[in-house]
């Protein structure tokens, strides 16, 4: 359900649209009137999106970025914009296995034109016509190094090993990444997770359910949980688990069987803004600008020439760097996009059975 728009914003919004179209304005204060308005998870994302893309994209262009932090699943308020023509937002994070089959198969996207042959440094996987990736995160195993000192676990047949490996532990309460894991645990090597094997997948996880301590439901909930010690194990977004780390706390990152994704920016369809959207998308292309990123988000760069700007120490602690990405894999988008209603269903069937 679309989320009401901020009165207040809404005016400043008509305000600028307004002035874009008084001819009696000189043409560099109609320029600096025109602006997109950009949704994203908000917090920290914010603070990087902003050094690294709203900022250098206003100086280069005088088209103003606003940013709104919105819902963490957007799917369907950016179906309601595109079905009702009322555009909240004109840019918007959308992740490649969660979000774009959807948006894609509905023709819910923008079309941008973009393709992967004119980004020659971009990950091949990162760009669609309608989309382009910025950023790549991982779910990772991560654990208490107070707990375990060097003979943590190093797999999720590891976090799986309840008489080994001792300890409070911490699931995503989502079917996705969560079946994986539960087969990876089971055996089934990372190439050659697809098609999942969901019977399978649910036999592994019934295994495991009674060790569970907490389920998850957002990246602010799981950092606070290994980062304050209430879990001693984790299956977590690694930037959530660089942050507690940051912070002083003792966690151990696992890259080994690391399930990788990739958020981009996508345009709902219609917006009357549609043209300088496209300009912000392909701006943030940009391998220096990617870089940027880094500094503020332990997430990777879909450009790998944004590497040459990233220090060494920082590189080595993201998604993308080479020894990092070699243990993990790409979800596949095609078969969620297939089986996602089906196995949430059954998901959130079994969770509270």
């Amino acid at each position: 359900m679309t989320q009401d728009f901020n009165p207040a914003r809404r005016r400043i919004l008509q305000s600028a649209g307004a002035l874009a179209v008084a001819g009696a304005l000189p043409i560099a204060a109609r320029a600096q009137s025109k602006q997109i308005v950009v949704s994203d998870p908000g917090g920290p994302y914010t603070t990087a999106y902003r050094e690294a893309f709203y900022d250098p994209f206003e100086k280069a262009t005088g088209i103003k970025v606003v940013s709104v932090a919105r819902e963490s699943q957007p799917v369907a308020q950016f179906a309601a914009m595109v079905q009702t023509k009322n555009y909240v937002w004109d840019v918007t994070t959308l992740t490649l296995s969660a979000d774009i089959p959807y948006l894609e198969a509905k023709g819910l996207l923008e079309p941008i034109g973009l393709k992967a042959s004119d980004y020659p440094d971009i990950m091949p996987e990162a760009i669609t016509p309608n989309w382009l990736g910025v950023d790549v995160y991982s779910t990772v195993l991560a654990y208490r190094a107070d707990k375990f000192k060097d003979n943590g676990p190093k797999s999720w047949a590891d976090f799986w090993d309840v008489k080994k490996f001792p300890g409070r532990r911490c699931l995503r309460r989502s079917p996705l990444d969560t079946l994986e894991q539960a087969l990876l645990a089971d055996g089934v090597p990372l190439d050659k997770l697809y098609p999942l094997d969901v019977d399978r997948a649910f036999k592994s996880l019934d295994k495991i359910k009674p060790h569970i301590s907490i389920w998850w439901t957002s990246g602010a909930q799981a950092m606070q949980a290994i980062q304050s010690g209430d879990v001693d194990m984790i299956s977590t977004w690694n930037g959530r688990a660089q942050a507690a780390k940051d912070s002083g706390a003792p966690v151990n990152i696992v890259w080994n069987q690391g399930l990788y994704s990739i958020e981009g920016w996508g345009i709902p369809k219609g917006t009357p803004r549609a043209d300088a959207a496209k300009q912000f998308v392909r701006f943030c292309a940009d391998a220096k600008r990617q870089a940027v990123l880094t500094r503020t988000l332990a997430y990777g760069p879909t450009n790998k020439k944004s590497f040459e700007f990233i220090d060494k120490a920082r590189a080595s602690l993201l998604p993308t760097a080479p020894e990092n990405i070699k243990d993990m894999k790409l979800p596949s988008p095609q078969w969620w996009e297939e089986n996602r209603q089906k196995v949430t269903e059954r998901f959130n069937s079994w969770i509270i059975s």
